[in-house]
Formats: structure tokens, sequence, C-alpha cells
């Protein structure tokens, strides 16, 4: 079976179960995105390593696991994602010490953000492209812009937008700096996200 490379689209709110996330993967030579829901710490996790800008003062889970793979010169070299059963992804990681290659299994939320810690690709098997992937409309006042997520309806994109303009339009940048700051030290990386998305539209 073929392998084909992902990149990762972005992030939106699950639309359809409570507390989730929609991580949107996008095939690289094609149209097609690949919705995975994730969870609400994972969707965090992988925020942060998107968002270079933001750093935890502590190390999250997968901050650990690369802090220590590198002390023990474990890389992580890809992951695939090589099996859907019931609507849940199932992935591996590829891993090397010594020169000697392991297949690690692992959750598909995980496995994303340890491949965004180790700048590793992401792969998928064309059959689950093929049965699970879809086409998804962006934004039309935004089609042109570079697009730091996509969300899977339109509406949910403009309820979003409006709630942060309404929250954050009156602020200056000072203290938009301010409160990203704050976000940051009590962990609200959510939160610390949007107030960036806000700093750099300005």
């Amino acid at each position: 079976m073929s392998l084909v490379r992902l990149n990762i689209k972005g992030i939106s709110y699950s639309q359809t179960q409570n507390g989730a996330y929609a991580l949107i993967l996008n095939e690289v030579d094609g149209d097609r995105k690949l919705p995975i829901v994730i969870g609400a710490f994972e969707a965090q996790s992988i925020a942060i390593a998107l968002e270079k800008e933001i750093r935890p003062p502590r190390p999250l889970t997968h901050d650990l696991f690369k802090n220590f793979a590198d002390r023990f010169d474990i890389i992580i070299k890809q992951i695939i994602i090589h099996k859907l059963v019931d609507g849940v992804f199932y992935s591996s990681l590829i891993c090397e010490r010594d020169k000697i290659e392991e297949i690690i299994d692992a959750r598909t939320s995980d496995a994303i953000a340890l491949a965004l810690r180790f700048q590793a690709p992401i792969f998928t098997y064309k059959n689950i492209l093929d049965k699970a992937g879809i086409y998804l409309k962006v934004n039309p006042h935004k089609e042109d812009e570079q697009q730091d997520s996509i969300l899977l309806d339109d509406l949910v994109a403009e309820e979003i937008e409006s709630s942060i303009q309404e929250n954050y339009k009156n602020k200056t940048i000072q203290e938009l700096h301010a409160l990203l700051e704050q976000a940051v030290l009590t962990e609200d990386y959510e939160l610390a996200a949007k107030i960036r998305d806000e700093i750099s539209k300005r």
C-alpha cells in the first residue's frame, strides 16, 4: 500500500463531541483533509508545538518525552497512521537508536504531538485517506491569507472571530502582550494562542 504524506492544517473545536477538538491534516499533494477528533490536552500540546512564540514555563508530557529521548539518543523518524477502525485512527512511531529501528504503537494525537517536536514527517496509507478524507470549504474572506487553522464550519469560524474581536478589540498592544504573558504563566495555552492571533492581526 502506498503512503501519503500529510501536513497539519489546523485545529478546530469539534461540533460533534463536547470537550473535543478536530485536528485537520492535509495531504501534501492533494486537496483532501483528514479530520481526527482529539482531546483538549492533546490539542493544547499540538497547538503549543505549532506556536513557536509560546513556551510553557514547565515541560508538558510530550516535551518531557522529547527531552528523555534526546538524552538517550532516540529519534522519531516518522509516524504512520496505519489503521482506521470504527472511526478510531491507530498510529505507529518509527523510532531509531544506535541504527536499530523500532516500531511503537501510539495514539494518533500523541504521535502527532511528538512528530512536531521531532520534526518528523506524518504519513497515512492511501486507502485510509480514500475512506476518511474529505474536502473542506475555506472561509471565503480568508482564502488568500495564510491561516493558522481551518474550522469545520464557516459559521463556527465567524463566531470565534467575533468573540475574539469583542474581547480584545479595545485592548492596546501592550495590554495584549501582558494578557499573553499571564495566559502562558497560568498555562492557559488555548487562550494564549487566541491572544497571539489578535496581536498578529495588528
